[in-house]
């Protein structure tokens, strides 16, 4: 993840960041982890923020 706050992380398809307003599902994993998906505004790819 990414350290600043406004941002979800980078796209691994483009490289691009991700705002938190294009958020579209975070959820927690079995193992209690946060998994998040977004879409990339550049890119317009459904990805999960590195």
């Amino acid at each position: 993840m990414n350290a600043d706050e406004s941002s979800l992380g980078r796209c691994p398809e483009c490289g691009e960041c991700i705002p938190k307003t294009w958020l579209l599902i975070e959820y927690k994993t079995d193992d209690n982890e946060t998994d998040l998906w977004a879409e990339c505004p550049a890119c317009e790819s459904v990805v999960a923020p590195e």
